[in-house]
C-alpha cells in the first residue's frame, strides 16, 4: 500500500477547515535524531511554552474551547438534498453546499472518506453528484461528467449503501419499495425485545426513528426532469436491478431478515398503509422525535437524526414557523455546526466543545505543572463543571434508579451523555478537587455523581461502551436498516482505559470491583503482538496510547510482560523521522496497522503510552518522538494536520474489533480501504493538545532523570 507524505499536496477530499485553523506544513521538516534528553531541555521549554500561548489564543470568551470537526461530503450533498425535498431549493445556504462539495471533489471525480484514501468512495459521489445537479449543474459539465466515469467505474449504482438509497427514494430516483422497510410500530417493541429500539446505538436509534416515519410514507420531491440522474442508469431505469447485493457465505439469519422485509413491504402496500395502528406508531414517534429535539435545534448531537427529522416532521405538516422545525433550520446558521470560507460553506457532522475544552485543560495542567491554576483555566473548568448532565436521557431506560452524572460530547446534547467525556472530565476536574473555591462551587458532588454514573453504566463484560450499557445486539447488525455502518455500542478498549484512568487519578482502590473488572477487560482485549484496538481514535496507537497510562494510573505493575509486548509494539512503529502515524485504512488492512504518515497527534499517542510504562530503554525513543514534534512546530506555537486521527465508526456493523484476515471481508462489509461503510473524523484541535500532553510528561521525564 502506499501512503502519503506529510509534504505531499493536500488532497481536494479532504474536508477543509475555515481561515485561520491550519494549513500546508511550512515549519521546519522534522529530522531523525537519535539525541538524549538532556539536549531537548530548552527546546522542550520553548516548544511548550509557544504551543500554550497559542492554545489559550484560541479559547472562548465564556471560557471553553473549540475546533471544527471535518468529515466527507456526504455532509454537504444530504443538507443539500434536504433543502431541495423540504421546497427550500432556494434556501441561500444551497449554493454555498454546492461550492464546498466541488472544493471537496478528487481529481478522479470522486469524493472521499478521509484524506489520503487510496480510492474515492461510491456513497459520497453518488449523494454528491445529486446534490449538484438538484442545484442545476448539468450533466455534461466536466466535475459531473467525472463522477458519473467514476461511478460508472466502481460497478454503479448496485453498490451504494442503505442510507443512499433512501436519499435517492427522496428526490424521486430509487423505489421505496426497493429500500430497507422500518416499520414505525417498532416504537412500541418492550425494551428487553431484541429489536427494541433501545437495542440500537445512540446514533442508531435517533436516526432510525424519523427513518421510519419517511419509510412509512414514502414521500418523494422529484428533480426537475432536466435535472434527473439519467446518466447513473445507462442501460435505463426498467433494465437496473434495485436489489440489495448479497454478501459472501451463507447466513441464514440474514437471508431471513431480506425475506422478511419483502414481507413488511407487501404488508405496507396492502394492509399497513392506511391502518389506524400505523397512524398511531407513526404519532408516537413524532412525539418521540419532537421530545428529543435539543436546545440547539438539533437531535442527538449529530447529523443524520437532524436532517431526517426536519424532513419527518416536514412530512406530516409541520410548518416551517412551528417551533421545532425554526430551531431545527435555524440551527444551520449557527456558528456551532457551520463554517463559511469565501463561497462555500460546511455543516459539520456534530461539533466537539466539551471534549476540546477538557483536552485543553488536561494539557495545560500538564504543562503547568500541575501546581498553578491561570484564569484561563479557571474560566474553562467553571464552563465544563456547569455542563455536567443532570437529567435522564436513553441510557435510563435500562437503569431509571440510577442518578444522571455525565458530560456529553456537544454544546447542547442532554439525552445522550457519553461515559468517555465522563471520564475525561473527571479527569480535569480533579486537578482543582482540593482548592476551597471549587469546593465551594460543588466540584467534589460533582465528581461523586460522575463516577456512580460510570460504575453503574459499566457493562457485563467489565467494559464501557460510549452511551448505553450491554448495548452488544449483534442480531440487529444483519437487518436490512443497518448495512450502512455501526449499529451497536458495545464495549471499547479506549473509553474503558480513560474510565480506568479517572479512577486511578480521583484515588479510588486498585481492588475496587469496577476497575478489577475493567483491568480484565482490557487485558482480555489485548492483541497476540501488543498493541490494542483504537474504536474512536486511529487506531492500535489510540488504543494503545490509552491503555498505557491507564494501566500507570491504576497502579499496575509496568514491567509485567503485557505491558512489555505493548511498549515494544510502539517502539516497533516508530518511524524514520521519529514521528508515529497510523492510516485510516488500518481498519481495513492488516499491513496499515501502526503504519502510515506521521501525524502530531499520533505521535503525541505513542509518546504518552512509552512514557506512562517509564522504561530506560525507551527514552531514545522518546527523545526521537519528542525532536519530531519540536521540529514539525510552527512559529506560531501550533502544529498542523491534515490526516484524520478520528474514529466515528470503522464499519464492521458490531461496533468492535473484527478479525482482518478473512478472504471474504471486504465483500462480505463491502468496503475496502476506502471505508465506504465508515465513518472517520479529524477533530482540528488534536493537532495541539496531544503534543502539549506528550512534551510535558516527557518534561517530567527529563526533569526526574536528572
Amino acid at each position: 500500500m502506499t501512503f502519503l507524505t506529510g509534504t505531499e499536496k493536500m488532497n481536494k477530499e479532504s474536508r477543509p477547515f475555515p481561515p485561520g485553523t491550519t494549513g500546508p506544513v511550512s515549519g521546519k521538516a522534522p529530522q531523525a535524531t537519535d539525541g538524549s534528553f538532556r539536549a531537548l531541555d530548552n527546546s522542550l521549554s520553548h516548544a511548550l511554552s509557544a504551543a500554550c500561548d497559542w492554545l489559550i489564543g484560541q479559547q472562548k470568551p465564556d471560557g471553553h474551547w473549540v475546533g471544527p470537526v471535518a468529515s466527507n461530503a456526504s455532509m454537504e450533498a444530504e443538507w443539500c438534498l434536504a433543502l431541495w425535498f423540504l421546497g427550500l431549493d432556494d434556501h441561500p445556504l444551497r449554493p454555498r453546499l454546492g461550492h464546498a462539495l466541488l472544493e471537496m471533489q478528487r481529481e478522479d471525480g470522486s469524493w472521499g472518506i478521509y484524506y489520503g484514501a487510496g480510492n474515492g468512495d461510491i456513497n459520497a459521489t453518488v449523494e454528491s453528484y445529486a446534490a449538484l445537479r438538484s442545484l442545476g449543474y448539468a450533466a455534461d459539465e466536466p466535475a459531473l461528467a467525472k463522477a458519473a466515469t467514476w461511478i460508472a467505474s466502481k460497478g454503479g449504482l448496485r453498490n451504494i449503501r442503505v442510507f443512499t438509497r433512501y436519499w435517492l427514494a427522496l428526490i424521486g430516483e430509487w423505489p421505496w419499495e426497493k429500500t430497507p422497510n422500518l416499520p414505525p410500530e417498532v416504537i412500541w417493541f418492550p425494551n428487553k425485545f431484541v429489536f427494541s429500539i433501545y437495542n440500537f446505538a445512540q446514533w442508531a436509534r435517533a436516526t432510525l426513528v424519523p427513518l421510519a416515519i419517511l419509510s412509512a410514507r414514502r414521500p418523494a420531491r422529484p428533480l426537475r426532469p432536466q435535472d434527473r440522474l439519467d446518466a447513473l442508469f445507462p442501460g435505463g431505469r426498467a433494465n437496473f436491478d434495485y436489489e440489495l447485493p448479497r454478501k459472501e457465505g451463507r447466513d441464514l439469519w440474514a437471508s431471513f431478515f431480506r425475506t422478511t422485509d419483502r414481507g413488511l413491504h407487501w404488508l405496507q402496500s396492502r394492509v399497513m398503509k392506511k391502518s389506524s395502528l400505523r397512524e398511531a406508531a407513526i404519532r408516537h414517534m413524532l412525539e418521540w422525535i419532537i421530545r428529543h429535539q435539543d436546545a440547539d435545534g438539533g437531535w442527538g448531537g449529530i447529523q443524520p437524526p437532524w436532517v431526517y427529522g426536519l424532513m419527518a416532521l416536514h412530512g406530516e405538516d409541520y410548518q416551517f414557523h412551528h417551533p421545532v422545525m425554526a430551531k431545527g433550520l435555524a440551527a444551520l446558521d449557527d456558528p456551532g455546526w457551520r463554517h463559511d470560507r469565501g463561497q462555500a460553506s460546511w455543516i459539520q457532522a456534530t461539533n466537539s466543545p466539551v471534549w476540546d475544552t477538557m483536552l485543553a485543560l488536561m494539557a495545560l495542567h500538564d504543562a503547568d505543572g500541575e501546581t498553578r491554576f491561570t484564569p484561563e483555566m479557571d474560566r474553562a473548568l467553571g464552563w465544563l463543571l456547569d455542563r455536567q448532565v443532570r437529567v435522564k436521557g436513553d441510557w435510563s431506560i435500562k437503569l431509571p434508579d440510577v442518578e444522571p452524572g455525565g458530560w456529553a460530547f456537544e454544546y447542547a446534547n442532554d439525552r445522550y451523555p457519553d461515559t468517555d467525556d465522563t471520564a475525561v472530565a473527571l479527569i480535569a476536574l480533579s486537578s482543582c478537587r482540593n482548592r476551597p473555591e471549587w469546593q465551594a462551587r460543588g466540584v467534589e458532588p460533582a465528581i461523586k455523581r460522575g463516577v456512580n454514573w460510570l460504575v453503574a453504566m459499566q457493562s457485563e463484560s467489565g467494559g464501557w461502551g460510549a452511551f448505553d450499557k450491554d448495548n452488544n445486539r449483534s442480531l440487529l447488525a444483519k437487518i436490512p436498516f443497518c448495512d450502512f455502518g455501526e449499529a451497536l455500542d458495545p464495549p471499547s478498549v479506549d473509553v474503558t482505559a480513560h474510565v480506568l484512568e479517572a479512577f486511578g487519578v480521583l484515588g479510588l482502590p486498585r481492588d475496587m470491583p469496577a476497575i478489577r473488572r475493567g483491568l480484565a477487560y482490557i487485558r482480555a482485549e489485548q492483541a497476540a503482538d501488543g498493541p490494542w484496538f483504537g474504536r474512536w481514535g486511529v487506531n492500535y496507537l489510540y488504543g494503545t496510547g490509552a491503555v498505557l497510562p491507564a494501566l500507570a494510573a491504576i497502579g499496575e505493575d509496568m514491567t509485567q510482560p503485557y505491558i512489555t509486548r505493548a511498549c515494544d509494539w510502539l517502539v516497533g512503529c516508530q518511524q524514520a523521522d521519529g514521528g508515529w502515524g497510523e492510516s485510516c485504512a488500518s481498519y481495513m488492512e492488516i499491513a496499515a496497522i501502526g503504519h502510515g504518515p506521521t501525524t502530531p497527534s499520533q505521535t503525541a499517542w505513542a509518546l504518552m503510552g512509552l512514557i506512562a510504562a517509564n522504561r530506560p530503554q525507551d527514552h531514545a525513543a522518546i527523545a526521537r518522538g519528542c525532536r519530531y514534534l519540536i521540529d514539525l512546530q510552527q512559529p506560531d506555537g501550533r502544529w498542523d494536520e491534515k490526516e484524520f486521527t478520528g474514529t466515528g465508526f470503522p464499519g464492521y456493523g458490531v461496533g468492535q474489533t473484527i478479525r482482518l484476515d478473512d478472504p471474504a471481508l471486504s465483500q462480505r462489509l463491502q468496503q475496502g480501504a476506502e471505508l465506504s461503510r465508515a465513518f472517520m473524523l479529524r477533530y482540528d484541535l488534536y493537532r495541539q493538545f496531544f503534543p502539549i500532553m506528550a512534551l510535558s510528561r516527557a518534561a517530567r521525564v527529563l526533569k526526574a532523570a536528572g
